[in-house]
């Protein structure tokens, strides 16, 4: 048998169910052998597209992913797709086929590559392919996007066969959480406000019942949104998108407690929204990851639901939430209640321009109203992000996808083509900008022949807003990053998509239709969005620059 085959068999042996990527004379045979195994290939136009795929699939459904690409050029078209995957810890298997020669015009250094981006890197040997496949594998599921070196001699080279079982490996033994200083903390606290982050994404009931417990409110980053989604107490996501009803309750915390949280400068504007008098505690099950982005009082190394088990099982049934000083009051669930949202916060409406615009704003309270709750939101990176991000509901953490660990224009769209084959039961939705769309509108070819339920919504004001807004006041010339109106659902119909241009609400009538229809054309919405209103959460970005 040869290694090609073997890699494809235990991979697929690991539970690898799904590869995306473009196919090439050096991921030929792998590929095949995937695909012979049981998994599905999913074609992609272009394997920055396959990369973007990969990495919203994974976060979708919490399984590793592999993406399959040629040598060189084709692990270099992935790049920033890869780079997006690692910084979020993507459980992503990249396999990448290797020119070792260096005379050779493909050759890349990738060990070099992928230390580059912060991925790890793996390399199958002949004489060890199985094992090496499946370290790569095993790596991948801890959180990692592996890249898996396939040296093209090796590939042809014949081995042992394989065809399983897969070996069983005990998983290392947790050392107990050091919980004592943090359950002292809880106890003392009034005020306390927990921010869970991306890896507290499956620890929903465990945060919960600790929160409940101790009398804290709960937040996320943006990450994580929907992580609490139907609790009466959560304020949804801190930092840049936060609610001002949000911002003025975390302000007041006595203690605040990240799990699986940086607490970097977009969840804590720069650091404003958590108040100097707080107590900030920081769970990770990475040490290094402690005050990497601001100081902390108390670090607590572990996994996040270990650690909250583990608290929770030395707070018994006492709990806090009662004691006189405690903000979870009735009056208090009333105003998370109905102030809680970015829906019921007043705004004045900046549509209506000539030509006749749409106020982001409304267009996304609209579409809000309009998509059935079963969605999973996926957001593209540019001037239009918060509007998406705040103003759609979503019904789970899985609900979320948010493509801006690298803050690259033009993933969204792909990424979603991901999210949608983790879960066609639901629908999902592309928010993107005019500029991010344009960027990526090749994969329309791949949506349109995956028949799934996509709704593409272009926040479409006919330039980069972000430097628009970000440049325009102190009075640079804007030529470089405005462009004309360009029909950009007609576009998507040349694709064959649905296309729909809105302007109005009153536009938005055939997405109705649209819904109750067989949804196997995804439909794009290009919306002709007003451009008046700056958006402050890219005011801080830039100053993160």
């Amino acid at each position: 048998m040869r290694v090609a085959e073997v890699v494809g068999r235990v991979l697929h042996g690991h539970g690898a169910r799904h590869v995306f990527g473009v196919v090439g004379s050096g991921n030929f045979h792998v590929t095949n052998a995937l695909v012979a195994a049981g998994a599905r290939f999913v074609a992609a136009a272009h394997e920055g597209g396959a990369a973007s795929m990969a990495d919203g699939y994974a976060r979708t459904c919490g399984r590793v992913a592999v993406l399959s690409v040629h040598q060189g050029p084709g692990v270099t078209n992935a790049l920033t797709g890869l780079t997006e995957a690692a910084k979020s810890r993507t459980p992503m298997v990249v396999l990448a086929p290797e020119a070792t020669a260096p005379l050779s015009n493909f050759f890349i250094d990738l060990p070099a590559l992928a230390a580059a981006v912060g991925a790890d890197f793996h390399r199958v040997r002949a004489t060890h392919a199985a094992e090496d496949a499946g370290a790569a594998y095993r790596a991948a599921a801890l959180g990692a996007t592996v890249v898996l070196g396939l040296p093209l001699q090796v590939q042809s080279a014949e081995t042992e066969p394989w065809s399983g079982p897969v070996p069983v490996v005990a998983p290392t033994p947790s050392a107990v959480p050091q919980v004592e200083p943090l359950l002292t903390a809880l106890q003392a606290a009034r005020r306390p406000v927990f921010i869970a982050g991306r890896g507290a994404r499956a620890a929903r009931e465990p945060l919960s019942r600790l929160a409940d417990a101790c009398g804290a409110l709960l937040a996320v980053s943006a990450a994580a949104k929907g992580l609490f989604a139907g609790n009466r107490w959560n304020l949804d996501v801190a930092g840049g998108f936060a609610t001002p009803l949000a911002a003025e309750l975390i302000g007041a915390a006595d203690l605040v407690v990240a799990w699986g949280s940086t607490l970097n400068m977009w969840t804590t504007r720069h650091g404003e929204l958590i108040p100097p008098t707080a107590v900030v505690v920081q769970v990770d099950r990475d040490p290094a990851a402690f005050g990497v982005n601001r100081p902390v009082d108390l670090t607590v190394a572990g996994d996040v639901t270990a650690v909250a088990e583990a608290v929770l099982g030395r707070l018994g049934e006492h709990s806090t939430a009662a004691v006189p000083g405690g903000w979870r009051t009735q009056e208090l669930a009333r105003r998370i209640r109905d102030d809680g949202r970015w829906r019921t916060v007043p705004y004045q409406d900046e549509g209506g321009g000539t030509p006749a615009t749409i106020d982001p704003r409304t267009l996304s309270a609209a579409l809000d109203d309009l998509l059935p709750p079963d969605r999973t939101v996926v957001v593209d990176s540019g001037n239009f992000m918060g509007y998406p991000s705040m103003w759609l509901d979503v019904p789970d953490v899985a609900g979320f996808c948010f493509t801006q660990a690298f803050q690259s224009v033009g993933l969204g769209l792909a990424s979603a083509l991901g999210a949608a084959v983790a879960r066609p039961d639901r629908l999902t939705v592309a928010a993107v900008g005019d500029g991010g769309f344009v960027m990526s509108a090749t994969e329309l070819v791949t949506a349109v022949r995956l028949a799934l339920p996509l709704l593409v919504v272009i926040y479409d004001d006919a330039a980069y807003g972000a430097e628009v807004h970000h440049f325009g006041p102190d009075g640079h010339p804007l030529d470089t990053v405005t462009f004309p109106e360009t029909d950009l659902a007609a576009i998507a119909r040349g694709y064959g998509c649905d296309g729909l241009t809105v302007r109005t609400v009153d536009d938005l009538l055939p997405v109705r239709q649209w819904l109750a229809g067989p949804r196997t054309r995804p439909l794009v919405i290009d919306a002709k969005v007003s451009s008046a209103h700056g958006s402050w959460w890219l005011e801080e970005a830039f100053r993160g620059h």
